[in-house]
């Protein structure tokens, strides 16, 4: 599922961008997360509506980050190639709201993370595929196995770590499992057509 970061990608790579700047601030300031944005119920009710969304590009710690700077990369950069800039960035940022509004929903403890909006993403490919399987080529198939099986390793881990907020990875998930039935294949350009030198320029083509 490796994909490089290019112009193929040109959200996947802001994503990634805001990400780590917005963890260099975290270091440079010393701030705790709750100030910066972290997703809180209390606060958010309190009026600070802002938080579901700054939670999402706040990560608490270097594991933290680059675990899920790694999954982006992975699954944002292979998204985009396949569906295409706007919906990568659509699923990314809806799935992301929804793990945030589970997350609120099941506890009032801080939450941050961008792996809501990954676990939304790794769903909407899901179903994408699932809902094309019959027109699936061997690789699509084998790609769908891997996602499937990433997914359950995910859930399974989540289930087993009491820190990890699975409200969020189950609300984004449902949710992108959702959008997946939507997504139609990204519309590539034509390819540009060049005629051939011996029909061109006085050629006779014989």
């Amino acid at each position: 599922m490796r994909t490089l970061l290019g112009r193929q990608t040109p959200v996947t790579t802001v994503l990634l961008a805001v990400i780590a700047v917005v963890f260099v601030v975290d270091l440079a300031t010393g701030l705790e997360l709750t100030q910066l944005g972290a997703d809180q119920r209390d606060l958010v009710l309190a009026g600070q509506w802002w938080r579901p969304l700054t939670s999402m590009f706040l990560h608490g710690g270097f594991a933290h980050v680059l675990l899920n700077s790694w999954a982006l990369y992975q699954l944002g950069s292979l998204f985009e190639v396949l569906l295409g800039s706007r919906a990568l960035l659509s699923v990314f940022l809806v799935t992301g709201l929804a793990g945030s509004a589970a997350s609120l929903w099941w506890s009032n403890h801080p939450s941050v993370g961008a792996s809501g909006a990954i676990f939304g993403l790794m769903g909407a490919l899901i179903t994408f595929l699932i809902s094309r399987r019959k027109m699936l080529t061997p690789a699509a198939k084998g790609l769908l196995g891997q996602l499937v099986f990433w997914a359950g390793i995910n859930v399974y881990f989540g289930l087993s770590m009491p820190q990890i907020d699975n409200a969020a990875h189950f609300g984004g998930c449902a949710a992108g499992l959702l959008l997946g039935l939507a997504l139609k294949p990204r519309q590539l350009p034509p390819p540009r057509y060049e005629p051939d030198p011996q029909w061109t320029a006085g050629g006779t083509g014989v």
